[in-house]
């Protein structure tokens, strides 16, 4: 039985361009625009100004908060630079005086320029390179003879020696001009074997003979240039900066109790007197020194010319810090670190303001507060490997 097929209808769309009418004619096309309520659902109307305007708040808000963030990122990293600058600047430093002080000559013949109080006399040497005093002008200087190569004069003999004098001292010379005032120096001159020319080139110096009779230049510290015995200028150049940043330089004694004091012996113990070379209660020096980057010291001396010179005054020696405790009346390792810093950035249980709080230091002189943010305060003690006592 055969089936039928079945016929099955498909509709298809015809593009409204292509129908024509029975008799060849073009049909007219649909019109395809939306009118009323459907129209303004599809939202061809475009914004409205209220959603304009909230657009542009909303894009002034994103803008003004990354424009603070960007401020605050270049705030930390100017910072970041800074503290960069002085911690290589403090690290070249302390490095070289841990060099130098490795390396001391420890002898009871020979001098050393070390402060003390009045009473450090010891014969023709130790002591006297203090001149008497409690405390050094401002900053502390030292002076010691120590194994290591120094700078030779060119009229100096053949026999050159391994010991060298060394002094450390941040220039005070405020003759005009001078481009080291206020920066670290350090000396270095290299000695012939004993039996060179006293005058012109002078070996290590043996007692009584001191160090300030022959180097006048490496206990002195001024603007004196005359090449008299108060003179301080180095007529062969050996001085030379090693701490640009470092306007501030103070020292004391930590003692083998323990104890840290201004003067080189144990007052506890009942020494009151030098023993031997005067360094026989001393485990180690303690040295601090205060730091500014370049852009720091220009704003301060732009700000005022003495202005640094009386920071560096408000930053107290060792002798004057303020104590902790019962009577306040104990010094210990890092009193000065901690006194210096709440001058300068305010302490409030030594009752500081702090000069980066009130713009001026107490002569009054301004100070930028973003200048006062490079300084920092540094400290490394150096140990003498415990020396005999005599």
């Amino acid at each position: 039985m055969r089936r039928k097929p079945i016929a099955i209808a498909v509709e298809t769309a015809v593009p409204a361009a292509n129908v024509r009418h029975a008799h060849g004619a073009r049909l007219p096309l649909q019109s395809s625009r939306v009118s009323g309520p459907v129209r303004r659902s599809l939202g061809e109307g475009g914004f409205t100004l209220v959603e304009l305007l909230v657009s542009m708040v909303v894009l002034l808000i994103i803008v003004f908060t990354v424009a603070q963030l960007m401020s605050s990122v270049a705030a930390v990293t100017r910072t970041g630079h800074k503290h960069i600058s002085t911690d290589t600047q403090a690290r070249t430093v302390l490095d070289r005086m841990a060099l130098d002080f490795a390396q001391m000559v420890k002898r009871t013949d020979i001098d050393y320029y070390l402060k003390g109080i009045i009473r450090y006399q010891h014969g023709n040497g130790h002591g006297w390179g203090h001149q008497g005093t409690s405390t050094q002008p401002l900053n502390d200087q030292i002076a010691f003879f120590t194994q290591v190569p120094g700078y030779y004069a060119v009229s100096a003999p053949s026999a050159q020696s391994p010991i060298s004098i060394v002094s450390y001292r941040v220039n005070q010379n405020t003759t005009a001009g001078n481009a080291a005032y206020l920066k670290l120096e350090r000396l270095g001159r290299g000695l012939p074997w004993n039996g060179g020319d006293s005058n012109t080139n002078p070996t290590m110096v043996f007692l009584p003979v001191t160090i300030g009779s022959l180097f006048p230049w490496a206990i002195n510290n001024n603007s004196n240039c005359g090449g008299s015995s108060n003179s301080s200028c180095d007529p062969n150049g050996y001085y030379e900066t090693i701490g640009p940043g470092v306007f501030r330089m103070e020292y004391y004694y930590v003692l083998k109790n323990g104890q840290a004091t201004d003067f080189p012996w144990n007052a506890l113990a009942g020494h009151t007197s030098i023993d031997g070379i005067g360094l026989s209660d001393v485990e180690g020096i303690a040295v601090v020194i205060a730091v500014i980057d370049s852009a720091g010291r220009a704003l301060i001396n732009a700000a005022g010319s003495t202005s640094l010179f009386d920071i560096a005054s408000d930053l107290a020696d060792f002798a004057d810090a303020h104590g902790r405790g019962i009577g306040q009346q104990n010094k210990y390792i890092g009193q000065v670190e901690n006194d210096w810093k709440g001058t300068l950035f305010g302490d409030s249980t030594l009752g500081y303001p702090g000069i980066i709080n009130t713009g001026y230091t107490s002569n009054n002189s301004p100070v930028p507060n973003e200048a006062v943010k490079g300084i920092r305060v540094y400290s490394r003690t150096f140990d003498l490997k415990t020396l005999p006592t005599f």
